[in-house]
């Protein structure tokens, strides 16, 4: 497992350091087994006790899942809080002092306070961390279900200080207005979205407000995993690029409309659980939020090419070294993602960083100043209020690119080969019926379809998407009246797509008499490579419900009621 190598290594090095810091021949074994009543949450008491070397921190984290952890300086420090009788009493104000930018860092978990300074630079979700410094961890924490477990409580515990001062508590705990909410500067939002969760905000686009080739920014579907940074100008923030020896180079979103040419991309986003729902209704439950068919967008994106950025910063785009083999991308808000180089420096990828959309700078909920736009993959790659680019031999070590967004066979359960899966990149055949109008015999004068059509009958309009990753053109949608037994086809809808490759969705739209209907609508595209939909979700059905692109059903008594 990734993870764990990576604690190994880690571990082996910071133990031998500190090692040689004390007796340079002493050596400390990383794989001598550890009493788990050394891990419980009542071991770390002490009025002042020193700070656990960085190594038993990320050791203990894999108590739980390895059975083992790391010896050395621990053990003193554990028979040295055993002598202690009462903790140190702290007030919230010296907590507060402990924040983001001091030497030590503090947070506090119910009236339990801990010093995390060592465990920092180690911490899984990178320096998401940091925020909670100064104040409570528990809401940021809550973000992820990870975090709820002994075993990562019982880290905590390694880095125990003292207990929050009985004065500044109200009924045993810390006043409400005391603790940060991580989320109280998120932007308002459409109230057409439809909201899967509001902390962070996952709100999809609704199918009423899907039937325009572009996606109105306000009704733009989102999809964020922390908070949204707080970004008052756009000329104070900065995108580096870290190029493979180490060196950086530093862009503001100024120099980057100064220096370089300005492009305009027509493409769709769309997230890897788009439909997501369907799976879980047409197959087995996935986790993961429930997607219907609005988790994609398409809009019309400005900004410059990252192909021309990497030049200017020192990269040798057309003979890059083989030890750059992906491009790394940083959040403002610690998330992180990565495409192959091969995609980012590709003369005719599209890959960009932009700072308009439809016209319009960024909107807060969509990466305001700066993001990332990957055409053609999934939309997790285009990493929103990116800081940082990074010339790297390895994809982005975040949790987010090494295990959420991945496929699984369908008989493999929740804890699969993460390794083994590859990185979702490119996006598969899609389509849904995000529109079905019934058009009645009365109707047909005054129905601009009906006009259109030329119906004479009650008749049924459909109308939806399809889309195809890769740049890779919808050449057909075929549409079924009788839950797939005959097929017609739709009419693909003229469009101004502006790229070098098909990047942007089809709309598409079919008419049938109500007389030949049966039970079900039924759709499902091709792409120019003749690449199609599977006509049910089990054949690959997946424990995390991403990828989801079946034929889209729709009832035709749900159309006619």
């Amino acid at each position: 497992m990734y993870a764990v190598a990576r604690f190994l290594r880690f571990a082996s090095r910071s133990a031998l350091r500190s090692s040689s810091h004390t007796k340079p021949t002493h050596r400390v074994s990383v794989f001598r087994e550890i009493p788990a009543a050394r891990f419980s949450s009542g071991s770390g008491r002490g009025s002042q006790p020193a700070r656990p070397s960085a190594a038993s921190g990320i050791a203990a984290l894999l108590v739980g899942a390895v059975g083992w952890a790391l010896l050395g300086p621990r053990e003193a420090h554990a028979e040295e809080r055993a002598t202690q009788e009462e903790p140190r009493k702290i007030r919230l104000s010296e907590i507060h002092e402990h924040r983001r930018g001091a030497d030590a860092l503090w947070v506090f978990k119910g009236d339990r306070v801990y010093d995390i300074t060592d465990w920092v630079p180690n911490h899984p979700g990178g320096d998401v961390i940091l925020r909670a410094a100064g104040g409570n961890v528990e809401p940021y924490w809550n973000i992820f279900t990870i975090h709820q477990k002994q075993d990562v409580y019982d880290i905590l515990e390694q880095y125990f200080v003292g207990v929050i001062d009985p004065r500044d508590l109200v009924d045993g705990r810390v006043a409400s207005e005391q603790i940060d909410d991580p989320f109280a500067t998120d932007p308002e939002r459409d109230p057409r979205l439809r909201k899967h969760s509001d902390r962070p905000c996952n709100a999809e686009t609704p199918a009423s407000e899907l039937g325009t080739f572009i996606t109105p920014n306000s009704v733009f579907y989102v999809r964020n995993h922390l908070w949204v940074p707080e970004v008052s100008d756009a000329d104070d923030h900065r995108v580096t690029v870290e190029m493979g020896d180490g060196s950086e180079k530093e862009y503001s979103v100024q120099d980057l409309r100064r220096l370089f040419k300005e492009y305009k991309v027509t493409a769709t986003l769309q997230c890897s659980g788009n439909r997501r729902a369907h799976m879980t209704a047409g197959s087995r439950p996935t986790n993961g939020l429930q997607w219907d068919v609005g988790a994609i967008g398409t809009a019309e994106w400005t900004g410059v090419r990252l192909r021309d950025v990497l030049t200017d910063a020192g990269v040798p785009v057309d003979d890059l070294p083989p030890h750059i083999k992906h491009a790394q991308f940083l959040g403002a808000e610690a998330y992180g993602a990565s495409i192959p180089i091969e995609k980012a420096v590709d003369n005719r990828g599209d890959v960009m960083l932009v700072y308009e959309m439809n016209g319009q700078p960024l909107p807060r909920d969509h990466g305001y100043p700066l993001r990332v736009l990957v055409p053609g993959n999934v939309a997790a790659r285009s990493v929103k209020w990116v800081k940082r680019i990074t010339m790297s031999e390895e994809e982005s070590t975040s949790q987010w690119q090494r295990r959420d967004y991945k496929c699984f066979g369908p008989n493999e359960g929740t804890n699969p080969d993460w390794d083994r899966a590859r990185s979702i990149q490119e996006m598969p055949v899609q389509s849904a019926i995000t529109s079905v109008e019934q058009v009645s015999t009365g109707g047909l004068k005054d129905n601009p379809a009906a006009r259109v059509y030329g119906l004479e009958e009650e008749s049924f309009v459909l109308e939806g998407y399809a889309f195809s990753g890769g740049g890779r053109e919808i050449v057909r949608v075929d549409v079924s009246v009788d839950n797939g037994r005959t097929w017609q086809q739709a009419d693909l809808l003229d469009n101004d797509a502006g790229g070098c490759k098909a990047w942007s969705w089809k709309q598409w739209r079919f008419s049938t008499p109500k007389r030949q209907t049966a039970r079900w609508f039924v759709v499902k595209a091709v792409d120019e490579a003749y690449n199609t939909q599977a006509d049910s979700f089990e054949p690959h059905y997946n424990f995390r419900g991403n990828l989801a692109s079946a034929w889209h059903r729709v009832p035709v008594q749900l159309a006619r009621d």
